[in-house]
Order: C-alpha cells, then sequence, then structure tokens
C-alpha cells in the first residue's frame, strides 16, 4: 500500500482528490478540465444508473438520444436559457482539418468555416424542444415522457474530479404536457424519485426544496432540488427538476390542438442528475481510511481474502469458498474471492478498506476447523467470528442493516449540522466555525440574497417544502420574513 491518506480534518480537499484517485474512480486527462472515470469508479455510476433508469421506466418514461450539437440560433431563441449558459459553451466554428504547408502537423482549414456555428450541448432544451414541435400535433400526443442519457460539456475555469468536470455524464428528462397541472405534477414527482433514490440506494439524506429566483434554472419558471450536507459541512444539489411553464414552447412553437380543437402551447419540464452524485457519495460517508460505500451501490458487496500456509490449505479454503459464493449470489450479492498470492492478506485488507468494499470475509486454517469465517464491517470496521451454517442469509441481512446505519449516520450528521440563527452576526458565527445547514429568516428579495452571497459566499439551497410558516425578521435586512430558508456554502 502507498502511504496514507490525507486526513479530513487536515486537507479535506485534498483528502478528497486523493481518495477518488487511489481508490481509482476517476484521473485527471490530457484533455484540460476533462476526466477519465476508471472501470472501478463507472461501475459505481452503472449501478446508480440502473437503479435510476428502472425507476423512469415505472412512471411511464422511454429513453431517446439526441444530437451532441446544437445550432448556436436554437440557443437564441429563449433569452433567459442564452444568458444562463452563454459563458460555459464551447463552439464548433469549422468541420475539417488540414496538413500544415509548414509540415508542423496539421492545422485548421479556413475554408471549411461552418454557415452556422454548431454548440456542444450545455443542457438539450432546445434541441429537443425544436425535435418536439414534429412530434406534437394533438392532445393524443400527450404527455410526452422522455429521457437521455449522455454527456455534456459546460467550460468550467476550475474543475474536480466529479463535483465540477468540463465535460460530464448526466441524465435529462424533457416531457410535454397538455395542462400546467400536469406539467408541475411530473416536476414533483421527479424531484420525490431523485430523493428516493439519494436516501434508499446512496443512503443520503436530502432535504427537498424550491430554488429562489437567483437560483433557478435558466429557462425555468420553478426549479425544485435535493440539497445533501457533506462532511465538511458544505451543501451540494444532488439533483434538480424544473418546471418550464410554456417557455421553450412559445420559444420553439410546439403547439398542439386540444380536445375541442383549439390550438395551444404545451407545459414541459426537465429534470436531471449527474456524476455529480458519485462526488456527495464520496465525501457524504468516507473516513481517513478510504471510501465507505452503501451495500446497494457497492461494485464489490463481500470479499472473500483466503489466509493459509500451503496449497492444501488453499486448496481445502476454496473449496468451502465456492459453496458461500454460490450462495450468496443467488441472493443477487456480488462477491469475489481474491485468491491473487501476489499480495499478502494485510495489503488486500487495506485495499478493500480503500475502496469502500462493505463486507469482507476471513478464512484460515482455524475457521476450516471450527467451520467459522471472520467476518468484517467496512462501515464500522468491527469484526467478528460467525458460524459458517447460513452464513449467506447472515451476509444478505448484514448488507441490509450497513445500508441503514450509514443512512443514519449521515442523518445524525446533518441533524447536528443544522441550526437555526436569527442574526446576521450568528449568521457568520456559524458559517466560519462548523459551517452546515443555516436556518434563517430572508425578506424575500434578490438584492438581500446576493449581498449575503457576495458578504458570506453563502447562498440559499432552497425554501424547504416542508417549511412552516413564521413571522419573523430577515438577518440581514431586518425586513418582516414569513419562513425560514435553507442557507450554506457549497460545492
Amino acid at each position: 500500500m502507498s502511504k496514507a491518506l490525507p486526513t479530513r480534518s487536515e486537507n479535506y480537499s485534498e483528502w478528497y482528490n486523493e481518495l477518488v484517485k487511489r481508490a481509482d474512480l476517476a484521473e485527471t486527462s490530457a484533455v484540460r478540465g476533462c476526466m477519465v472515470i476508471k472501470p472501478y469508479g463507472y461501475s459505481i455510476w452503472e449501478k446508480m444508473q440502473r437503479a435510476l433508469d428502472d425507476m423512469f421506466k415505472e412512471t411511464g418514461h422511454q429513453n431517446a438520444y439526441f444530437p451532441l450539437f446544437i445550432p448556436k440560433s436554437y440557443l437564441s431563441k429563449e433569452a433567459s436559457h442564452v444568458e444562463g449558459f452563454a459563458k460555459e459553451c464551447a463552439v464548433v466554428t469549422h468541420y475539417r482539418l488540414k496538413a500544415d504547408p509548414n509540415g508542423n502537423g496539421v492545422i485548421v482549414d479556413p475554408d471549411a468555416k461552418l454557415e452556422e456555428e454548431l454548440i456542444v450541448r450545455p443542457t438539450s432544451e432546445t434541441v429537443i424542444w425544436s425535435t418536439y414541435k414534429n412530434w406534437i400535433q394533438s392532445y393524443r400526443d400527450l404527455p410526452l415522457l422522455i429521457n437521455q442519457w449522455a454527456n455534456v460539456v459546460r467550460w468550467e475555469m476550475r474543475t474536480r474530479l466529479f463535483l465540477r468536470t468540463t465535460e460530464f455524464l448526466w441524465q435529462e428528462g424533457h416531457t410535454a404536457h397538455s395542462t400546467s397541472t400536469e406539467a408541475v405534477a411530473e416536476t414533483k414527482q421527479m424531484l420525490e424519485i431523485y430523493a428516493q433514490f439519494a436516501e434508499e440506494w446512496m443512503a443520503l439524506p436530502v432535504v427537498k426544496g424550491v430554488k429562489t429566483a437567483n437560483e433557478r434554472f435558466a429557462g425555468a419558471v420553478d426549479t425544485y432540488c435535493i440539497e445533501a450536507l457533506m462532511q465538511d459541512g458544505k451543501a451540494l444539489q444532488a439533483g434538480t427538476s424544473h418546471f418550464l411553464g410554456q417557455n421553450f414552447a412559445t420559444a420553439f412553437d410546439v403547439k398542439f390542438q386540444d380536445k375541442e380543437g383549439k390550438l395551444e402551447y404545451v407545459w414541459g419540464t426537465s429534470w436531471g442528475v449527474s456524476t455529480r452524485l458519485m462526488g456527495a457519495l464520496i465525501m457524504a460517508h468516507s473516513d481517513d481510511a478510504g471510501l465507505v460505500l452503501p451495500p446497494k451501490l457497492a461494485p464489490i458487496q463481500v470479499v472473500i481474502v483466503p489466509i493459509y500456509k500451503n496449497e492444501e490449505q488453499l486448496t481445502l479454503i476454496s473449496e468451502k469458498v465456492a459453496a458461500i459464493t454460490k450462495d450468496l449470489r443467488k441472493k443477487g450479492i456480488s462477491v469475489k474471492f481474491d485468491n491473487n498470492d501476489a499480495y499478502k492478506p494485510g495489503y488486500k485488507f487495506a485495499e478493500y478498506e480503500l475502496k469502500g468494499v462493505p463486507v469482507r470475509l476471513a478464512m484460515g486454517a482455524r475457521d476450516l476447523e471450527n467451520n467459522t469465517v471472520e467476518v468484517a464491517r467496512r462501515d464500522t470496521k468491527t469484526k467478528e467470528t460467525v458460524s459458517l451454517d447460513g452464513i449467506a442469509d447472515f451476509i444478505g441481512t448484514l448488507l441490509d442493516n450497513i445500508q441503514v446505519s450509514i443512512y443514519n449516520k449521515a442523518l445524525a450528521f446533518r441533524e447536528e449540522n443544522t441550526v437555526k440563527v436569527d442574526t446576521f452576526e450568528a449568521f457568520n458565527k456559524v458559517l466560519d466555525t462548523k459551517g452546515g445547514f443555516i436556518l434563517a429568516h430572508w425578506d424575500g428579495t434578490s438584492e438581500t440574497e446576493e449581498k449575503i452571497k457576495e458578504e458570506t459566499k453563502a447562498t440559499i439551497r432552497c425554501v424547504p417544502l416542508d417549511s412552516v410558516e413564521e413571522a419573523g425578521i430577515c438577518i440581514y435586512s431586518g425586513k418582516p420574513s414569513s419562513r425560514r430558508v435553507v442557507f450554506a456554502r457549497a460545492y
């Protein structure tokens, strides 16, 4: 094993960056701002995809694929949308290279300039709504429930693996409806799906809420979000669902004939989560020894390490392990038997701890005699010796318990780091000493929100959906406020 990871308390940012690399999740690439997602990291993303995709399809959505390139004129059709993304767009201006006459490789062929520049998609609303104009004519074509798994490009100046990269992977849902009521219901339904996935699969407690006007998606009427708290006290937006009103339908002239024969603009939504969820998974649960993965998303849920002195012992252990492996796989549990003799057991223990494998089994000569196995939990680092009789049932229950335990630990952390404040002085003190979610009164104006952000770097993460009316005074302006909102510094 290489030297120990930096600790979270010493340097949280360095701890995160090193963990992503050493756990073989991802690495920086030769292309500025982009990452290579390595097989172990991609297998976690695949599990996320599979679970979310099933949830989407259960609610009637279908997958499709739309072009990577968007004509520049499309982005000009919805004013607030183009303004929101203009500074992040990568632009294709030419379609051909040619040999450099000076012998220095290739150059852009000046004769191959595009008549209209193409934008590498930062998001797909415009190209999708231009397509929907051809797909939608009647109320019989609605609702149209489409999802796309894709990559997008947003030209970031400061990048960090998974959390903020120039290119990243995501899914983006885009739906069209005959009524505002139906579109809003869709927006809220998808928020609930994201929250369910975060809590049940990622073991990540989230706050569901609505973004302020300053923070909402460019081109949306309302943006709903789920917000999670990381171990360094910063918030991370884990997913968003947008009610688009008729903004994009109007911009791209997407109309339908209703039951009375009248032409109406459709109502739209869009919603998405990205590989940023990988960053959330790491930062919410992991410790100074490495990853801590919820069993539902762990590529390897159980690893079995043999401890032996000779080939005869290894053969006997392998026979026992074969039966255990078969029973575990019957239960849908992913298991690896690591009998690679190039590394000693101690090295393997440390390696699988670093990679966050939820359960480790160790079997030696004494275990063979006693019909037992040593079981170690990654989340608590506790160990116990267990009989092999009924071991598959024991492991299945243990994995369920670990999933719940990881969630409860994250929930307890969030509760301990969520505080109410009533003055700007107290607000600043909490931000600078412990961070976390701060529940405070705000006067509802964009001006106050912006001034707080400028002075403290804290933003309103959301107005919680479960917030209650409570008369109070804005911590900054002193003006009346009707409810508390969630502030935090964020990724």
